[in-house]
């Protein structure tokens, strides 16, 4: 099974499974971290933002512009701010790394 990496608001590293076909909020959730998610995924918010490490920010598809335009509404965005609703897991992205963003 893959494995995703979450960097925490306060810097702790959690390594956990990363079922295919789950997004990172659906596997944050799961693993009971602090990825709110309000609209549970139908991409009408943007608690669920994270900021995707560099090294793998290419290797996600582009966000859609409705994406975007959520992501316009981020409290701390980065470059490679994403919404972990659209991030869905895949054997290719084993191994992906995330971080919360501190909270505004």
């Amino acid at each position: 099974m893959p494995k995703m990496t979450f960097i925490e608001r306060d810097g702790t590293r959690r390594d956990v499974d990363a079922p295919v076909g789950l997004s990172v909020l659906e596997i944050a959730h799961k693993h009971d971290l602090d990825l709110e998610g309000a609209c549970e995924g139908s991409l009408a918010c943007a608690t669920c933002h994270v900021v995707v490490d560099p090294e793998w920010a290419a290797k996600l598809s582009a966000p859609t512009d409705d994406e975007e335009d959520m992501l316009d509404l981020a409290f701390g965005l980065e470059k490679t701010s994403r919404l972990g609703c659209q991030i869905v897991m895949t054997d290719a992205l084993d191994g992906l790394t995330v971080r919360l963003p501190k909270a505004g």
